[in-house]
């Protein structure tokens, strides 16, 4: 009971539990409302053992966010029109461009338009992977005021899907779109959900089998599950956005099944990673319910502290047993190597008990073990350790002395600013993914503009619906705002704001058709991308094609280290845009059609700049791209450009960009 045991030195008079059972001396608040108190957000929980009927609960009926936990509805929904045969069992869906979004799963980024898929497997990978274009393949199936009707025929009327995933456009209801995002809910509907699914009443007895194993599929272990033991089966679904982290599901513990919802809304910690204080605190409620329902401990399949295995044990330890049988197993077949000791495993420990004249208990105790002789815990063949020692291990030569530093990126270039000479590189011409990088290119087109007519820079640029939804980093101007072209270039370069990147490109585009003599596109944005390609054909960046503004992932949509490079040294010449990019933090005012204005704060996602030394220029970030960045230096009259494509992540990015602008300074006699 360690969380229980931690917290139990507090103690509330006051309470909005519905129900909580004493138990052990202590009650189950002792250990999670101080959890829930010191949690900058909002948060909602529902928590009830299915076998004993008690409860926990805090807040459990308001209305909050379910970001990806409405796919457990959908897939309720899904099911019923299966068992209808509304829609029929043997659909195959085919992916098609228009499905295809950004965020959370593997199907826009790993699978071709026109793939076909069973309709119970994009089923799998909508909760498997919580992927948001096989939620809108579903959904494109089932429809979304049906998902609605069937919560509101089972008693669950807050719990709605709004739209489908980035397709606010095609919301059923606007205002809770607004208010919830992709779907809303409350914790007891989750657990009152998942109450009838473990009963097997959602649909019918043989669909309520098949969500479930749908739901074992989760791959989601940060939330709930992130303190239990891996033994605990769980049927979960997870849901994140950036202010929002919310899971619910059944955790079969030793004493028994447990529902459980934590829904979270409104936290100050948007981070993304292991240490998210939402994440943190789901986990930690999870590991106090499972503590305080299982005095007795959470994991009885575990080793025993004497080392015997017996029927119910699980894990790798149970694998190695297996493959110890196999090897001895005399006569008799193999049995399966799966990590569960189950009644086949049990019959070879008795039949190799027998073989050797021990007493046949079907345990694996000391003796057992001894006669198995040295187990195998990997796949792989372990030679004798007398065959290891002898071994000599090549070794390669010793780093050396001289020579750039060691970098982790996938390709890189140190160029001479006045010269553009490539001093030192790696992959330097390859065609990558280079993410928000791509907004130098948008900037400096806009720039060009305002270089022309200066009066460029105090046009007022209104927002689209198109730019509000545009997925990914965002200036967070909303529909309907107003701001010059002057403050947005701090949104677009900043904050790389993906929203601002489609507003000047719907401002500016047919403008640049018109003076290069173009005829127009039927859309503003393709002529501003037309005009990118151009620019970047001027500037013979040979390696270089956009499809996009912003840097979202397409397959056409590449460059290389050198061609930034190019752009780079061609856009710092321009004193506004230099001052843009060495910014570390700007404040704007927007209007609105309506009347209002708001302040916003946009602060500069380029990490050197908080280093003397440095003057900009841009970062980028997306799965298939990794962490980018294009940055510049300077020492007295002298500057140093490096671009870094494919980094690890950001602190890689940070460390390999640093390391090569020092060696690149180093090389004094190129400079």
């Amino acid at each position: 009971m360690i969380l229980l045991q931690h917290f139990r030195r507090f103690a509330f008079a006051s309470c909005i539990l519905i129900s909580s059972t004493v138990a052990n001396g202590f009650d189950l608040r002792e250990a999670i409302k101080p959890l829930v108190d010191a949690h900058a957000g909002e948060v909602s929980i529902a928590i009830k053992h299915l076998k004993t009927g008690e409860s926990f609960e805090i807040q459990p009926n308001q209305v909050m966010p379910t970001a990806s936990l409405i796919k457990f509805p959908i897939l309720i929904e899904l099911y019923r029109q299966l068992e209808a045969g509304t829609i029929p069992s043997d659909r195959v869906l085919t992916l098609t461009k228009e499905e295809m979004v950004a965020g959370s799963g593997i199907l826009t980024e790993h699978f071709p338009v026109g793939t076909q898929i069973p309709i119970e497997g994009v089923a799998r990978l909508m909760i498997t992977y919580s992927d948001n274009t096989a939620t809108n393949m579903i959904l494109e199936q089932t429809g979304i005021k049906p998902v609605i009707e069937t919560m509101n025929k089972l008693g669950y009327p807050e719990t709605q899907v709004h739209s489908k995933s980035f397709r606010r456009d095609l919301s059923v209801n606007v205002d809770r779109s607004v208010k919830y995002g992709l779907g809303s809910t409350t914790a007891a509907d989750m657990v009152s959900l998942l109450e009838k699914l473990n009963k097997r009443e959602l649909v019918s007895p043989q669909a309520s089998e098949k969500m479930l194993k749908h739901l074992s599929t989760c791959d989601d272990r940060n939330k709930l599950l992130r303190f239990l033991p891996k033994s605990i089966k769980a049927y979960h679904k997870t849901g994140a956005v950036a202010n929002v982290r919310t899971e619910a599901g059944l955790l079969e513990l030793p004493s028994g099944t447990i529902a459980i919802a934590v829904l979270t809304n409104n936290n100050k910690d948007q981070s993304w990673g292991e240490t998210n204080a939402a994440e943190i605190l789901c986990g930690k409620i999870a590991l106090a319910a499972a503590e305080y329902f299982n005095p007795n401990g959470l994991d009885p399949t575990a080793t025993p502290d004497d080392g015997t295995l017996r029927v119910g044990a699980t894990g790798e330890l149970v694998e190695a047993l297996q493959r110890a049988l196999n090897k001895n197993r005399g006569e008799g077949n193999a049995i399966s190597v799966d990590g569960d000791f189950g009644p086949g495993t049990e019959a070879a420990v008795k039949g190799f008990q027998a073989r050797n004249k021990m007493a046949e208990t079907g345990i694996v105790d000391a003796a057992m073990w001894k006669a198995l002789g040295p187990l195998q815990l990997e796949t792989d063949p372990i030679p004798a350790p007398d065959v290891v020692n002898k071994i000599a291990m090549a070794r390669t030569p010793s780093d050396s002395l001289t020579g750039p530093p060691f970098v982790s990126s996938k390709a890189w270039a140190i160029a001479d600013g006045d010269t553009g000479k490539i001093l030192a590189s790696s992959k330097s011409s390859e065609k990558l993914d280079i993410a928000s990088t791509t907004k130098i290119m948008t900037a400096w087109l806009v720039i060009k503009e305002c270089q022309a007519n200066p009066k460029t820079l105090d046009e007022i640029v209104t927002f689209s619906k198109r730019a509000d939804n545009t997925v990914g980093s965002s200036a967070t101007v909303r529909v309907g705002e107003k701001v010059s072209v002057r403050e947005l270039l701090y949104g677009l370069m900043l904050p790389s704001g993906n929203d601002a990147s489609v507003a000047f490109g719907e401002h500016f585009g047919a403008r640049l058709a018109k003076r290069a003599g173009k005829e127009l596109a039927p859309d503003s944005l393709s002529d501003f991308i037309d005009a990118m390609n151009r620019e970047a054909a001027r500037l013979e960046m040979t390696q270089t094609h956009y499809v996009n503004t912003s840097g979202l992932t397409a397959d056409a949509h590449k460059s290389s280290c050198e061609d930034l490079i190019k752009l780079a040294r061609e856009a710092m010449k321009d004193e506004l845009f230099q001052k843009v990019v060495s910014t570390r933090q700007h404040g704007a005012e927007l209007t609105s059609a309506s009347g209002y204005t708001r302040n916003i704060v946009w602060s500069n996602t380029n990490p050197l700049l908080k280093s003397e030394g440095y003057v900009g220029i841009k970062t980028g970030t997306t799965d298939a791209a990794g962490a980018c960045l294009v940055s510049c230096s300077e020492r007295g009259a002298k500057r140093l450009y490096v671009v870094i494509l494919g980094a690890s992540g950001s602190p890689a990015r940070e460390a390999d960009s640093r390391n090569l602008h020092r060696y690149g300074w180093s090389l004094s006699n190129s400079l």
